[in-house]
């Protein structure tokens, strides 16, 4: 897949038919017998229809007389009925294997965007994006197809004309040059207003989806008649849009039906006007008349499809933009894996910032020791999370370096990286599988008693025990069906289950309560002995036995030590300890969130 962010829609179509050249071609050859049969099946009724007309003997030798003819006729058919069963089968063949190549290289490249695409993006618009696309393509295929037999028909039709009666051939040949030139015309202006309704149609999607992820919430604050009147704006516009397109397809379709009157007018015209000379027969008569009313049935279908081609595309430019969109974060050409024998890093004078905002650390320089647990503390925003989430590399530095075990993490692989992080989060998000699959997720290949095992310790055993279902209970969406505490011990477990050499805890007991806690806690320490341990908490009790608190403001880190030297100290720290302790509020000075 390209990272070239002016990737076109011709490019990536091309390369995935690409290995499907053999299946093309056969398609190719059976839409020439098609055009072939489907021009000759008319003339072969005007030679039975002038032999008709011209016969003069007794009557019951007719057939004998015009067998030939009638036997003809019929294996045309047969050769059409064959020739597109054998088409269906080459697109069974193909098809299928389109839209699977579609979903898993779109999916495969959309995993691969940077942490800062996924929060600026709905992923229900990113999904209906891979959907549109894999649905549009295959359309656009089948119309292509279509457009190429119908061509080809077209153009025998003219040839045949040609030898029979030119007149009709210039006719012919001048329609459709006309029909199709202004049809593209439209079209492009189709095309647009189609792009302009798919983006805002996938935006309603993705609201809609956003909204009934947070149905709780409009539950809780009695907001049914808000949200319905949010999304009734945002369908108001797409409605808006998509009348804007609907319009001009009525204007196409206006002049296809007078163009076809046209074509119509002036081939009766010639036809009875040179029938009056006798320059054409009555077989020709019925020939022209049919080949033409033939041509211009399948046009009219295929330019009323070529309307859906037109919105089908305008889907597929803008569902191009997930994989037309180069990724954030790569790998060096060169990235090995990562080596990590003690687990220690460090910040080398590290300069990052949020799109939104200013600077949130600026040359900064940390030194972490392998083996070291230390605790983060700080009032929200003040970098905690962003410092862990750039050792994980989920967004980049813009200067600096962070090493582990003195190796730049912008030359290893992302991959070898995070498989020697373990990451408990506060807010926990389970896959919709079972208790197993969500567990196991931590290390692939371990075993049923691995997990059970990781389970007891997480103390999620004991509830998953009272499951219907066990192990095999499916969580629900997001793991709805389990309750904050229990997720957070599932997420404990896949930890545990891990087993890398640095450990980072995000709140990872906060919504345990206090009994659980204590047991997950003693767990926890079993399992940061010989670990590089960066835990981020707002209860300093839980950081009180660690090797080093550092204390964040505002990106910067003000303070450093252990707890008795930062209690000791009377600083920052020392503040939000007796805070907790003594259950007093912080004045204006003291409290700097978001300063």
């Amino acid at each position: 897949m390209s990272n070239n962010p002016t990737l076109s829609l011709n490019r990536f179509v091309i390369n995935l038919v690409n290995p499907y050249k053999g299946l093309l071609s056969v398609i190719a050859v059976l839409g020439v017998f098609w055009a072939c049969i489907n021009t000759l099946s008319p003339y072969v009724l005007k030679l039975i229809i002038d032999h008709v007309v011209d016969f003069k003997g007794d009557k019951s030798g007719l057939f004998t007389a015009i067998q030939p003819y009638v036997f003809g006729y019929i294996a045309l058919w047969v050769g059409l009925c064959i020739d597109a069963r054998l088409l269906d089968w080459m697109k069974l063949r193909l098809l299928p294997k389109l839209r699977e190549d579609i979903i898993s290289k779109m999916f495969n490249y959309l995993n691969q965007h940077s942490h800062r695409y996924f929060q600026n993006n709905f992923s229900g618009s990113l999904v209906n994006k891979i959907s549109d696309m894999q649905n549009s393509v295959i359309d656009i295929f089948t119309l292509l197809e279509e457009f190429y037999s119908q061509i080809l028909g077209i153009s025998v039709a003219v040839i045949t004309l040609l030898f029979i009666h030119p007149i009709f051939s210039v006719i012919l040949m001048g329609w459709a040059l006309a029909f199709f030139l202004f049809t593209v015309i439209f079209l492009r202006r189709i095309q647009n207003l189609a792009r302009i309704f798919s983006e805002s149609k996938t935006s309603v999607i993705g609201k809609m989806v956003d909204s009934i992820g947070n149905i709780v919430n409009v539950r809780l604050f009695a907001r049914h008649v808000a949200e319905n009147q949010y999304i009734h704006h945002c369908l108001q516009d797409m409605v808006k849009k998509d009348g804007a397109m609907q319009m001009k397809i009525i204007q196409m379709q206006l002049f296809w039906s007078v163009s076809i009157i046209a074509l119509m007018s002036l081939n009766l015209y010639f036809l009875l006007h040179m029938y009056a000379k006798n320059i054409v027969s009555i077989g020709d008569f019925t020939f022209i008349i049919t080949l033409a009313i033939n041509i211009l049935w399948n046009l009219w279908f295929l330019m009323s499809q070529f309307v859906s081609f037109a919105e089908q595309v305008g889907k597929c430019k803008q569902a191009l933009s997930i994989i037309a969109l180069p990724h954030e974060i790569v790998d060096a050409a060169d990235a090995k894996p990562l080596l990590v024998s003690k687990g220690s890093i460090q910040f080398h004078n590290v300069t990052f910032h949020h799109e939104e905002g200013k600077h949130l650390f600026k040359n900064k320089n940390v030194v972490i020791a392998g083996g070291q647990k230390i605790g983060l503390v700080g009032f929200t925003g003040s970098g905690k999370s962003t410092f862990v989430n750039l050792i994980l590399r989920l967004f980049e530095v813009e200067s600096g370096k962070i090493t582990i075990d003195d190796q730049n993490i912008k030359q290893v692989t992302q991959k070898s990286l995070r498989e020697q992080i373990a990451l408990i989060q506060q807010d926990i998000v389970l896959f919709h599988r079972t208790l197993m699959e969500n567990i196991r997720f931590g290390n692939m290949n371990a075993t049923d008693e691995a997990v059970i095992e990781s389970a007891k310790k997480a103390h999620c055993h004991e509830f998953i025990s009272q499951l219907a279902g066990g192990y095999q209970s499916m969580v629900g969406e997001r793991g709805i069906k389990l309750s904050g505490g229990q997720r957070q011990c599932i997420a404990i477990a896949r930890a545990m289950l891990k087993n890398v050499p640095i450990l980072i805890l995000d709140e990872a007991t906060s919504s345990l309560d206090s009994i659980t806690e204590k047991y997950i806690q003693d767990a926890l320490n079993l399992i940061m002995q010989n670990k590089t341990t960066i835990v981020i908490a707002h209860r300093l009790s839980t950081l009180s036995k660690m090797d080093r608190i550092l204390v964040f403001d505002n990106g910067k880190i003000i303070e450093d030590g252990t707890h008795e030297e930062l209690v000791a100290k009377d600083g920052h720290y020392a503040k939000m300890w007796k805070m907790q302790a003594g259950g007093f509020l912080p004045n204006a000075e003291d409290r700097r969130e978001n300063t």
